[in-house]
C-alpha cells in the first residue's frame, strides 16, 4: 500500500506547490502558449496521480480488480506492490473517495459543456432575430455580422459556421486594420480550441474549489488564452494595432481608470502589448516544453517502479 500513498502524497504536493512556483515565474507573460502547455501538464500530472492511486487502492481492496489489473503480469510483479490479501478499510475508502472525485469531475465537465452549448444556441437564435438572413443569403457565407448597438463590443460566435459579431459602435471605434486584428484574435481562440481549456478549468475549479492548483488553473487559463490570442493577432497586424483595438472596445467600461476594474486583464494586456517584451529564445522554449512534458511521466514512474524492479 506504499505506492498508492506515495501517489496521493505526490499529487497533493504538486497541487499545493506548483501554482506557487508558476506564480513566481516571469516568463509565462512572454510565452503564453508555452505556459498553457505547462499548466496542462501540471494539472494532468495531479489528475494522473489520483487516478493511479485509485486503481492501485482498488486493486488492494478487491481481488477482482487486482485480477483484472495484473492479469498479464507475472506473479512476482503483484508481490512487489505488497498489496496483501485485502487492503483493509483504508484502501476501500481511498478507492471509493477517488472514484467519487472522478465521477464528480466528469459530471461537472458535462454540465459545463452542455451549458456552453445552450449559451451558443441562445446567442445564435438572438443573432437571427437581431440580424435576420436576407432572402437567398447563405448562412455559412458571412464571417462578420454587424449589429446595431450603442456599446462597442465584438465577440466570436462558434459553431458550424463561426462568425465575428461586432456592434455599430465598435465599427465607429475601430480604425484601419483594427477590425481585422480583432478578427484574427478571435480566430486564434477558435483554432487553438481555447473553449475546451476554459470548460475543463471551470469544471475542476467549480468541482474542487479548495484545491489550489485547480483554482489557479482556472484563473490562469482565462488570462493566458487572451494573451495567446493577442500574440496571434499582433504577429499579423502589429502590437500597436491590437492594443488600440482593445482600448477602443473597452475605454468606456472603466478598465483603465484608477479604481479596481471587473476586467483587470484588459489593462494588463494593453500594457504587455505596448511594452513589447522580447520572446524567449527557441532553445529555452524547447527546454520548458520538454520539462513540462516530463511532469506527467513522474507519477507513471512511481506507479510502475515496483513492477519494473521485480522484472529486473
Amino acid at each position: 500500500m506504499m505506492v498508492p500513498a506515495a501517489l496521493l502524497l505526490l499529487g497533493a504536493l504538486t497541487a499545493m506547490f506548483a501554482p506557487r512556483l508558476l506564480a513566481r515565474a516571469e516568463w509565462p507573460e512572454r510565452e503564453p502558449v508555452v505556459a498553457l502547455w505547462v499548466w496542462q501538464c501540471v494539472v494532468g500530472a495531479v489528475l494522473l496521480c489520483f487516478a493511479l492511486s485509485m486503481l492501485l487502492s482498488a486493486a488492494a481492496a478487491w481481488l477482482a480488480v487486482r485480477g483484472r489489473l495484473f492479469a498479464a503480469a507475472p506473479h512476482g510483479v503483484v508481490d512487489a506492490y505488497a498489496l496483501g490479501p485485502t487492503g483493509g478499510p483504508w484502501a476501500v475508502g481511498t478507492a471509493l473517495a477517488l472514484a467519487g472525485g472522478g465521477l464528480w469531475t466528469g459530471a461537472r465537465l458535462t454540465r459545463e459543456v452542455l451549458r456552453a452549448r445552450a449559451r451558443r444556441r441562445a446567442q445564435g437564435a438572438e443573432l437571427l432575430v437581431r440580424a435576420p438572413l436576407m432572402p437567398g443569403e447563405d448562412p455559412a457565407g458571412a464571417r462578420l455580422v454587424v449589429l446595431e448597438g450603442t456599446r462597442p463590443d465584438a465577440w466570436w460566435l462558434p459553431g458550424a459556421a463561426p462568425q465575428l459579431v461586432v456592434t455599430t459602435a465598435a465599427l465607429g471605434r475601430l480604425k484601419g486594420s483594427q477590425l481585422d486584428a480583432v478578427l484574427a484574435h478571435e480566430q486564434g481562440h477558435a483554432r487553438a480550441r481555447h473553449d475546451w481549456l476554459l470548460h475543463c478549468s471551470r469544471a475542476l475549479a467549480g468541482g474542487f474549489p479548495q484545491v489550489p492548483v485547480f483554482a489557479a488553473f482556472e484563473a490562469e487559463m482565462h488570462r493566458l488564452v487572451e494573451l495567446a490570442a493577442d500574440d496571434v493577432a499582433s504577429r499579423r497586424f502589429g502590437r500597436l494595432t491590437i492594443a488600440l483595438a482593445l482600448v477602443g472596445l473597452n475605454e468606456d467600461r472603466g478598465v483603465f481608470g484608477p479604481y479596481p476594474s471587473p476586467q483587470p486583464h484588459v489593462s494588463e494586456r494593453v500594457r504587455r502589448l505596448l511594452s513589447a517584451a522580447p520572446r524567449l529564445s527557441a532553445a529555452r522554449r524547447l527546454r520548458l516544453t520538454a520539462l513540462a512534458t516530463l511532469v506527467p511521466v513522474v507519477p507513471l514512474v512511481v506507479a510502475l517502479m515496483p513492477g519494473l524492479s521485480a522484472l529486473a
